[in-house]
């Protein structure tokens, strides 16, 4: 991966952008193997897909954020292209799937955990990479005294 390819996989919009993509292609091979008998998925494949690609949102965002210059702009853009994913990738099993969300079962508790767990992965990089500035700016040989 090039240095610019890197660079456009910072913005969390790019990020889901691909994540989005990888979760419609893996429901719709799911959605043709169900209708031509090759192989018939569960009812409820797309919403496994769905809340499989959040959770990998949720890491890849995470980790993507260490780099960024502002955590605090970086946390409302990273915010708001979590709802609309969720909102796409819960349209699109919809879709694949004909089961809506209230229907699903657990994966509605799964979508509110992986949701929880994306605000607590963003806020350990973040708690991380505030220790790792501090230790960063402390002189190790003799730290200073605090009054």
């Amino acid at each position: 991966m090039t240095e610019a390819q890197y660079k456009k996989l910072e913005n969390p919009v790019a990020q889901a952008v691909v994540v989005l993509a990888g979760a419609i292609a893996l429901m719709l091979c799911g959605w043709l193997l169900t209708v031509s008998d090759i192989y018939p998925a569960e009812p409820l494949f797309a919403w496994s897909i769905a809340t499989a690609f959040m959770l990998l949102f949720a890491i890849l965002n995470s980790l993507m954020s260490l780099r960024a210059d502002s955590f605090v702009k970086y946390w409302g853009r990273s915010m708001y292209t979590y709802l609309g994913l969720a909102l796409c990738t819960g349209l699109a099993a919809w879709l694949f799937s004909g089961i809506p969300l209230r229907d699903a079962g657990t994966y509605r508790w799964i979508y509110i955990v992986i949701t929880f767990g994306f605000l607590v992965f963003l806020s350990m990089v973040n708690f991380m990479k505030k220790i790792v500035q501090f230790a960063e700016r402390e002189e190790w040989n003799q730290p200073r005294r605090r009054r």
